[in-house]
């Protein structure tokens, strides 16, 4: 019987002071951020592990314990014309604290002087403020209000601020998180004094993240379990690429040297052209293949780029409807797309639609609904592609032909919306708690999404891109 993976199993592995707290334990976070750590560890540059805060009261994350909070990243695909096929036992997770039943564990971290950093990937939906919230009824649901109370409790005893690195991949993330910590500051009386320290003592870095992480390899498991000799159910792959773009002080460099340990980190006092080439011309094509590459029955986002319409849907969509809205040089953004397709088309990753479908609401609206609208105000008309993947993804949070994974506000929003199918397009454009605007006010979108939504209906995918590509 093939054991699980343990420290048992590779005794030799450090158990190093924890140095950073980190809000979600997903996929994406252990194969990004706790990876770097190890290289920096590896380089003898840091020195640090991570204490993983689960996020949400449902997360599974504190099973990562049950192997001791190792797991393995294996990196698959080309990077710089190398093919990279290699697998790493990770060891930069200290523990795992779910402060849904653990809650004063959870504020103890405030107690830590040698805790100096703070992580998040919580999703686009993770860093929201939540009017209403009550100081008494915590733990909180949402990630500012948690952070808030760990902030109030680090002030009281009177210790240093943080280094705040969210990883949402939403603008001004770092400013938007300390805004919403002022805002429940403030609803709670925590007193100017608290208000001042957030903001003077701890710095909020704005952050874009880029690599692209398939998850758990499904379909490789059985085989990966005989080759590496155990069983690991948190194996996370994921491609070779990665960039960490973090905008903060010049000093962020030495006290965080991942740059120094080989790693694509950039420190910089503007990300905004990172952002913009990234958000859109990556995540946006990725976001908007989804709902009609499920209706179309297929699975993979490597079954996406291979199949003949799907794959020019994505070539056409981003440049003709994407690049024109962006402002960098057209031969720069043409030459990152080509190698935004290359890593699409990466044969030794299974990178699932479905997995990409989550949250697929707020992932449009950072995205890809900017880019609609810029496109809408210079070219005095709509992108027809672009539209038919929104209309696509209405569609599919009917919940009749794909499974829908959203926040329950989400779906409560669709499903009041859907029980009158005639007033649907209007219905749901006006929700400005999920578009942050009422869409009903860009001129044509309503019309042209009733048309594209009867047209995926009568005619289905294939036969819809015919139309239009």
């Amino acid at each position: 019987m093939t054991p699980r993976l343990s420290r048992s199993l590779f005794p030799d592995l450090p158990a190093l002071p924890e140095r950073m707290i980190q809000f979600g334990g997903g996929n994406f976070m252990r194969a990004f951020v706790n990876w770097q750590m190890q290289q920096m560890n590896l380089k003898g540059l840091f020195n640090g592990s991570a204490v993983v805060v689960q996020p949400t009261a449902h997360g599974k994350s504190t099973s990562l314990m049950e192997q001791d909070g190792l797991y393995t990243v294996l990196l698959k695909g080309r990077l710089q014309g190398q093919l990279v096929n290699s697998s790493e036992v990770i060891a930069t997770v200290s523990r795992v604290i779910n402060p849904y039943t653990d809650y004063e564990t959870y504020l103890k971290l405030a107690e830590q002087d040698e805790l100096e950093f703070i992580t998040s990937n919580t999703t686009e939906a993770g860093i929201v403020y939540e009017a209403g919230l009550r100081r008494e009824d915590a733990p909180h649901s949402s990630f500012p209000a948690k952070l808030t109370e760990l902030l109030y409790r680090r002030f009281q005893l009177g210790k240093a601020g943080f280094i705040i690195l969210p990883c949402e991949l939403i603008e001004d993330s770092g400013e938007k998180l300390r805004r919403f910590v002022l805002q429940h500051a403030a609803d709670w009386q925590l007193g100017d004094a608290f208000a001042a320290w957030v903001t003077d003592a701890n710095t909020f870095c704005s952050c874009l993240v880029d690599r692209i992480v398939p998850g758990y390899p499904r379909d490789q498991a059985d085989d990966l379990e005989q080759k590496l000799g155990y069983e690991d159910p948190f194996m996370v792959s994921a491609e070779p690429y990665h960039l960490w773009v973090i905008e903060g002080p010049a000093w962020l460099r030495e006290k965080l040297p991942l740059a120094e340990a080989g790693l694509n980190v950039i420190v910089t006092d503007d990300l905004s052209p990172y952002r913009e080439r990234k958000v859109h011309l990556l995540n946006g094509p990725h976001t908007a293949m989804v709902p009609l590459g499920l209706l179309a029955g297929l699975e993979t986002v490597e079954d996406v780029m291979k199949d003949s319409d799907l794959g020019r849907f994505v070539e056409e969509l981003m440049e003709d409807e994407i690049l024109p809205v962006l402002k960098l040089p057209r031969a720069e953004l043409l030459e990152y797309a080509a190698a935004i397709r290359e890593r699409f088309n990466n044969p030794l990753i299974r990178h699932e639609l479905a997995s990409i479908s989550l949250n697929s609401i707020s992932k449009f609206t950072a995205r890809l609904l900017p880019v609609l609208i810029r496109y809408q105000q210079a070219q005095g008309k709509l992108p027809r592609l672009l539209v038919l993947s929104f209309a696509a993804l209405l569609l599919t949070y009917r919940g009749d032909q794909v499974a829908r994974r959203d926040v329950p506000e989400v779906l409560e929003a669709f499903d009041r919306n859907w029980t009158d199918h005639e007033s649907f397009v209007t219905g749901i454009l006006k929700e400005e708690r999920l578009w942050g605007m009422d869409l009903t006010a860009v001129p044509g979108l309503e019309a042209l999404l009733r048309e594209h939504i009867g047209l995926l209906e009568r005619e289905g995918v294939r036969a819809s891109l015919h139309q239009l590509t």
